[in-house]
């Protein structure tokens, strides 16, 4: 970028043949500049972003600035007097930076199996039958291909044992999941609830591609994955169909704001039972300021909130994955805590008394209007 911000100035000097002609060579060059910066602002992302992987846009953007600058050294072009300039041959210093330049290219290791629609994607074999799913450099799902009822991550375990507090453990569940990833919950629920139905909506279609391909997705009817957004998957759900709904499109570093508003949590309520179960995973560290504006959200729709964290608490001393299970009915805590004990799960239910000194007297609640999440949320702890 430092580079390339050098270019304008030297341009406009190469062009001027005399100060008289400043104006109009200035306001030419910029008018193209600017130009140039709304089609390629447009054409980026609206469609080469959703087409070519990121990899492929820079390493073309690279070239096309390489074989730029060749054609500006082999041209001749005007000196300031308007006397032809001769053409030159490329420096042996040049041709060695381009040449070194696409080796390393070439040679660097790359993050990713596979650029998907929106991440840069990778599994990782952890064990015989364990798989790692990665997405952007960031662990997000943990699946077990000899075992799908085993759930590695905490917030999983978390989210089971509320599963289990509000139905007896075996029965049916019809459940709607806002986000897939590796499809762990949905897998676990499969085997763990046979009889019952499971409507995935997962935004990236290399993601779902990936679950067959190299996490073993079983395709059964007992399993629907759908490729959409999640808050057009809350609206096209059925109203009082799905007992359980499970929220886990947040992530550590950027959430989908749309899903995070009291219109969404309305749109879920719609969706749910009377006395349905919402099962939301959040991502925040300290301050925790939009965990504590999720939770009011929440808060805002249902009557009944048991928010589960690493601590025990929400001071703040330790941030990571926050489970918020909500219904119109009361929660069982006991049965919740006895899940988490059974599961050996590293978090602990937020006492009442804590979570309403977390939450304050007047909490901001994020509506489709407003809902600034990305200058809540803290990404790193």
């Amino acid at each position: 970028a430092a580079l390339l911000s050098a270019v304008p100035p030297m341009v406009v000097k190469l062009q001027l043949a005399s100060l008289a002609e400043t104006g109009s060579v200035v306001g030419r060059l910029s008018g193209i500049s600017t130009l140039g910066a709304i089609v390629a602002t447009f054409l980026t992302g609206f469609v080469l972003v959703a087409l070519v992987p990121t990899s492929i846009i820079l390493l073309c953007t690279g070239g096309l600035l390489a074989l730029a600058g060749l054609a500006m050294l082999l041209t001749s072009g005007r000196s300031a007097t308007g006397e032809p300039r001769t053409m030159r041959r490329p420096t042996t210093a040049s041709l060695v930076v381009v040449v070194v330049g696409a080796g390393l290219g070439v040679l660097a290791p790359q993050p990713c199996d596979t650029e998907t629609r929106y991440h840069c994607a990778s599994v990782q074999s952890v064990s015989d039958s364990g798989r790692l799913l990665i997405l952007d450099t960031l662990r997000h799902s943990y699946v077990d291909l000899d075992d799908p009822t085993r759930l590695e991550f905490a917030y999983s375990r978390a989210i089971a044992a509320g599963l289990d507090a509000h139905a007896a453990p075996g029965a049916p569940l019809s459940v709607l999941h806002i986000g897939g990833g590796g499809m762990t919950l949905p897998r676990y629920l499969l085997n763990t609830r046979p009889g019952g139905v499971n409507t995935v909506v997962e935004l990236d279609p290399g993601v779902v591609a990936l679950d067959r391909e190299r996490l073993g997705l079983p395709a059964v009817d007992e399993l629907q994955v759908t490729v959409g957004d999640g808050r057009v998957g809350l609206a096209q759900a059925p109203s009082d169909r799905s007992d359980v709904v499970v929220g886990d499109a947040f992530g550590g570093v950027a959430v989908p704001w749309h899903l995070t508003t009291r219109e969404a949590v309305a749109e879920v309520s719609r969706a749910l039972v009377p006395g349905g179960l919402y099962a939301l995973n959040v991502i925040d560290h300290d301050p925790l300021d939009f965990a504590r504006a999720e939770i009011a959200t929440v808060a805002s729709i249902f009557e009944h909130l048991v928010v589960i964290s690493p601590t025990g608490d929400l001071s703040g001393a330790r941030g990571g994955n926050i489970v918020v299970l909500a219904s119109d009915k009361p929660l069982d805590r006991v049965a919740i805590g006895a899940g988490l004990l059974d599961r050996a799960t590293p978090m602990s239910m937020v006492r009442q008394p804590q979570l309403d000194d977390f939450l304050g007297l007047d909490p901001l609640i994020l509506t489709d209007d407003f809902a600034p999440v990305d200058q809540l949320l803290t990404p790193y702890g």
